[in-house]
């Protein structure tokens, strides 16, 4: 089994806050078991209502975002067109940059000759995206043209033309990064840090989450690449070169598929965005764009422990295939959050009130 501190043997029924898709308003549900315990630190998020929510650039989904250095948000879109003035064709991974705050907001397509064509499985598309030191760094999965396997990507001028690796991981089909704040800043150190579900396959959900990291000035070369292995009897984590020996941070069998995960200094914690993939027997189990659920995870490090934000199977909109919550976007206070996703197939903005454990006015 992989190291979780014993958080597997502690079963949480936990009660949220859901906005009530027909009056706005408040409403508490029940939810599920998770088999993570609740936060120590945030209570549970309180979306706006579905009416506030702000959606541009339909008809493309995913939408992974970065803080560049330039101040603009950066994103991938797959099987879309983009913001307007739209590509006149339907990209696979098509790049764009997002002007201004989460509540008025200009998405501007950036024309690359590096877009990629293809439908489906069958066109690589951008799934993690992140900005250190004025360069964009790129996980496009379907690296093998039918649907499985990563290879990294890398633009020096903003996303206008990218360099592509010559290897891939073959073992991994949905790596992420680990964002911070602007330019990678605030980082815990010089480690960049990526995440993906354990399993080849991008449509195919694995049962645990695993974590690799390499130096900045090492991320495009494939020897510089560590797998997390587990922890010392410290709690340390340990790391090694060899693929084969890598170990899980997060585990949930048959349900680790798309996720996101960014550090928000406000409230000290790791924030981990994870799809709830479709119910076996459904022919598109990763397909969330349109109705599904989401889970929210928090944790002190990248590699846990992990406790539970918010739960639900089936969101009051639907949550897309991915979900991030930009640094940018983030009141200093950690007040509030804004979700970026890809529900409804198009780049839709979301506010979530944080309510901390600390609340005083929490009953």
């Amino acid at each position: 089994m992989t190291h979780f501190g014993g958080v597997m043997n502690r079963i949480w029924m936990g009660v949220v806050l859901l906005v009530s898709p027909m009056t706005g308003a408040f409403a508490r549900g029940a939810e599920p078991a998770s088999q993570y315990p609740p936060s120590p630190v945030i209570a549970g998020l309180d979306w706006a209502p579905v009416e506030t929510i702000v959606r541009q650039a339909r008809d493309g989904d995913n939408w992974p975002v970065t803080w560049a250095q330039d101040d603009n948000l950066y994103t991938t879109f797959g099987d879309g067109t983009g913001f307007p003035p739209k590509s006149k064709r339907k990209l696979s991974c098509g790049f764009a940059r997002v002007r201004g705050g989460p509540e008025k907001f200009q998405g501007v397509n950036i024309r690359s000759k590096s877009e990629i064509l293809g439908d489906g499985r069958a066109g690589k598309k951008g799934w993690g995206i992140l900005s250190v030191d004025q360069t964009l760094y790129l996980w496009l999965g379907h690296a093998d043209g039918h649907g499985g396997g990563a290879q990294l990507a890398w633009s020096h001028d903003q996303g206008e033309t990218w360099s592509f690796a010559d290897w891939t991981f073959d073992e991994l089909g949905l790596i992420g990064f680990v964002n911070f704040g602007k330019d990678y800043e605030g980082a815990r150190d010089d480690y960049v840090y990526a995440y993906s579900h354990d399993g080849p396959k991008a449509d195919t959900p694995a049962d645990r989450f695993v974590l690799i990291r390499a130096l900045k000035h090492r991320l495009t070369e494939r020897a510089g690449w560590e797998f997390y292995t587990g922890r010392t009897r410290n709690g340390e984590p340990m790391w090694s070169s060899e693929i084969g020996l890598r170990e899980g941070i997060f585990a949930n069998p048959d349900a680790c598929l798309r996720s996101a995960m960014t550090y928000q200094p406000s409230l000290g914690r790791y924030l981990w965005w994870q799809q709830r993939p479709q119910p076996k027997g459904h022919p598109d189990r990763g397909d969330t764009r349109f109705e599904g659920g989401f889970a929210v995870y928090d944790a002190p490090e990248p590699w846990g422990p992990w406790t539970t934000v918010y739960d639900t199977p089936k969101w009051d909109t639907g949550p897309g295939e991915h979900g991030d919550f930009p640094t940018k976007w983030t009141d200093r206070e950690g007040r509030y959050l804004y979700l970026v996703f890809s529900g409804e197939d198009a780049f839709s903005v979301r506010r979530a009130t944080v309510r901390r454990v600390s609340d005083k006015s929490i009953k």
